[in-house]
């Protein structure tokens, strides 16, 4: 198959591109380049820089293309209370942009990469897929957008949908910025270095974490499943873990301790998520492999950055490696 990944130099997008890419499969990839990094993605994937609102350039890269993975969007919590109207313009108005591309090409079948952020706070657990979203920031509003164009769009012009809703994803190559970074590369990074972990609020906050692996199998499924259109579809671990337990759980995995406070004046977010799977159980035939401590070690074992060797840069040698 011919596939267009929008976002595909990012953390999930490059994961997918390369896993289908190894499968033999043909993958274009657009990304603007604002996070992701082209170098991760293998050989075979054909990479073009760009902005997923630029419409000449997406009907080139979508010409045969059988299914399109959109990944592309600004996907920082704190980030969008300050740039609203950004993350509006990408998240909301590049998946109109792209919709309206596939239409004048003629593609038929796209999978929206969606966020479990689109629920908010709900006490009812796990969530399943026909809790009312009550979505909590400007990111989680445009991610619900979002899936309300793909599938209107997809309605009114013949074009298959289905969105998946990923919770907390995690693994080797998550972005790491300085301000808001992921939670979970922020501990092992800290706790790596034996430095400070700061929680916000208490840590009774609970997250549903799963590993890149499971994700990437998930998306790769609903490119063929049958009877999937307009279908929205959870895809998490399972499994509720506050972020108290996961410093503990990551403080085990790399085997050194690191110093834990709270800080009672910053906002936890929801404060319980856990996905339903039973609908991606029944049509993705889903079923998340990776438990978090074995996903922990593997996320050490693969990016370099959570090498539990001293973090100085290596000098080289006298024949220059």
């Amino acid at each position: 198959m011919n596939f267009l990944i929008t976002g595909a130099a990012g953390f999930l997008g490059s994961a997918l591109a390369n896993r289908l890419a190894w499968e033999g499969q043909q993958v274009r990839g657009l990304d603007d380049l604002s996070t992701g990094d082209p170098n991760v993605l293998h050989p075979e994937v054909l990479f073009t820089r760009g902005d997923v609102n630029d419409r000449p350039k997406l009907w080139t890269l979508l010409q045969e293309v059988d299914c399109v993975y959109h990944l592309a969007a600004r996907v920082s919590v704190p980030e969008s209370v300050s740039y609203p109207r950004e993350y509006n313009a990408v998240n909301v108005g590049g998946t109109v942009s792209l919709m309206e591309a596939m239409r004048d090409v003629g593609v038929r079948r796209v999978v929206l990469i969606s966020s479990g952020a689109v629920y908010g706070d709900q006490q009812e657990q796990p969530l399943s897929e026909n809790a009312p979203p009550d979505p909590r920031s400007p990111y989680a509003v445009s991610k619900l957008a979002a899936e309300f164009y793909v599938h209107t769009i997809g309605q009114l012009w013949g074009i298959e949908t289905v969105s998946l809703r990923v919770f907390n994803a995690y693994g080797p190559g998550q972005h790491l910025p300085a301000s808001h970074p992921p939670v979970i590369p922020y501990m092992l990074r800290q706790s790596v270095r034996g430095g400070t972990i700061t929680i916000h609020s208490s840590g009774t906050q609970t997250r549903d974490y799963v590993f890149i692996d499971d994700v990437v199998s998930a998306m790769v499924a609903a490119s063929t499943a049958p009877n999937l259109n307009n279908l929205v579809i959870n895809v998490g671990s399972g499994v509720e873990t506050s972020v108290r337990e996961l410093s503990g759980i990551v403080q085990q995995a790399v085997g050194r301790q690191a110093e834990v406070v709270f800080n009672p004046r910053t906002d936890p977010g929801a404060s319980r998520m856990c996905a339903d799977l039973t609908l991606a159980g029944n049509k993705l035939s889903y079923q998340p492999r990776i438990a978090l401590p074995e996903g922990l070690l593997l996320t050490m074992q693969r990016d370099p950055r959570f090498s539990r060797e001293p973090t100085r840069p290596l000098q080289p040698t006298a024949n220059g490696t």
